[in-house]
């Protein structure tokens, strides 16, 4: 079985999470308010214990209760364990969005062991890449997308695969709150993604804690996004933890504006976790003439985040009358670091909001130093989000989570985030732009440097540069990526 430490991570410093660091200028808290202690598998058995009839789960039509997703995750987990898989492993999940794919999350849960999401768009070196540094022990997927991972040693296990029903349907023993939950690779400078591993207790104390928003029983949020973006994470757990339906939005609807909002509708769904240009999209669509009128959303709730919310998106919303949250928060201090007071029209610049329970924000200068408010700086993040670091990249780790010089949080790790931010006068952040080159497209991080070594790796480009270009004129202004290439003179001459 292996540990934390087998993946070259630090062990979890939390001596200091109930340490209150108020008393500073940037107004942070490290006091824990969600459970400690608590598991992703045992609060949801908690949660099938209270409402076990209740829908849990929608994908094409098809609605599972409570007791019937959690019997088939525990299916799916016993067929894992017959693998020999469990605490300290690690399991790729090569799926598309789906009921069996996050049937599959739970089932890796349940068994301890860690899940690897592996979007099927994924070029195969990307693929090679991820598998080569995680080194799972067996992969998840479906019948049909099993070729992609024929050329790696893995045992692979079909989620479609009908004798799984035969599988024991009593749970397995819950994992420790400190082992890793899964592992998401983001973006690299040098042109290798790196893999941020994420615990349990990362994960629970942000579901459990009193934040902006709430799910309640009954409600119907939509899961929208990549298992390979961590918000995917917050819309599945934050609804079967709190008795909502969580209503699974195939690919191909995604992405359709159009189709998108006739499913909102048809669902009546209650809360939506989007991009700002995402649901931009979703507002134009409802906009359009139509045969029919089109029926209107419902919504109780809409949670931005992954990218900068302009205000005009907001002043769109004057008369929706639904709440509405910016959200921030890098994929190393899990999910959401920050979220915004219910945002008005008319208020000018979209803050990302103020620390999330259990999170230390800090402005700090070239010299770690904490700023005033109204003054740029670099933000830092500590408390009971922050993860074990990267996978095998114990210099990158090092560099990127760096002692916490502050009062009683002395000892514990701060993330260094990258992000230029300000205090606001209100005690919520206004994101400012990166300290490096770093961009977000659609919520992915993007590291344009990445982007270049790719590009210089072909034989014949001498040099590449990527920028990110937004077109002003465009509603909303989507960002896309440009890249300028000079060839190699000998390969000119060939070619001449």
């Amino acid at each position: 079985m292996r540990n934390a430490e087998s993946f070259g991570l630090p062990q979890a410093d939390v001596r200091d999470e109930q340490s209150c660091l108020s008393a500073w200028d940037n107004a942070a808290a490290l006091t824990t308010t969600g459970l400690a202690g608590a598991t992703v598998p045992g609060l949801f058995a908690e949660q099938v214990a209270r409402s076990p009839s209740a829908p849990a789960l929608t994908f094409l039509g098809t609605t599972l209760t409570y007791r019937e997703l959690d019997q088939a995750a525990d299916q799916l987990a016993w067929r894992l364990a017959g693998h020999g898989i469990g605490r300290g492993d690690v399991v790729a999940l090569l799926l598309q969005r789906s009921a069996e794919a996050v049937i599959a999350v739970a089932a890796v849960l349940k068994t301890g062991a860690a899940y690897l999401p592996i979007d099927p768009a994924l070029p195969d070196a990307r693929i090679t890449l991820m598998i080569d540094d995680a080194m799972p022990v067996a992969a998840l997927t479906t019948t049909g997308l099993r070729p992609r991972l024929s050329g790696h040693q893995l045992p692979l296990i079909a989620v479609d695969d009908p004798t799984l029903r035969c599988s024991p349907s009593y749970p397995l023993d819950h994992p420790r709150p400190d082992d890793i939950a899964y592992i998401i690779y983001t973006s690299g400078t040098t042109g290798t993604p790196k893999g941020v591993a994420i615990s349990h207790h990362n994960i629970t104390q942000l579901l459990t804690a009193p934040t902006a928003f709430t799910p309640a029983a009954g409600q119907t949020l939509t899961h929208c996004h990549s298992y390979g973006f961590d918000v995917s994470v917050w819309e599945i757990w934050s609804a079967l933890l709190h008795g909502a339906r969580l209503l699974v939005v195939p690919e191909t609807i995604t992405g359709s504006p159009t189709e998108l909002h006739r499913l909102l509708t048809t669902e009546h769904v209650n809360v939506v976790i989007q991009t700002p240009s995402a649901f931009s999209a979703l507002l134009r669509a409802a906009e359009v003439p139509q045969h029919q009128p089109s029926p209107r959303l419902q919504l109780d709730a809409v949670i931005f985040g992954g990218e900068a919310c302009p205000p005009a998106l907001v002043d769109r919303c004057r008369t929706t009358g639904q709440l509405l949250i910016n959200a921030y928060g890098p994929t190393e201090t899990t999910i959401y670091t920050s979220m915004s007071a219910s945002l008005r029209p008319g208020a000018g610049v979209v803050p990302i909001g103020s620390p999330v329970p259990g999170a230390a924000l800090f402005v700090l200068d070239a010299g770690l130093r904490p700023v005033p408010v109204g003054v740029a700086g670099e933000l830092y993040v500590a408390g009971a989000g922050v993860g074990y670091g990267y996978v095998r990249r114990g210099g990158l780790t090092a560099s990127r989570f760096v002692a916490c010089p502050f009062g009683a949080a002395a000892g514990t790790r701060m993330y260094r985030t990258g992000d230029v931010v300000r205090w606001g006068a209100d005690g919520q952040l206004q994101f400012l732009g990166r300290a490096d080159e770093q961009v977000k497209i659609r919520g992915y991080r993007i590291e344009p440097a990445e982007i270049e070594a790719v590009l210089t790796g072909h034989p014949r480009v001498a040099q590449a540069v990527v920028v990110a270009h937004t077109p002003a004129l465009e509603p909303p202004p989507m960002t896309r990526l440009r890249s300028n290439c000079w060839p190699m003179w000998s390969s000119i001459g060939r070619r001449r």
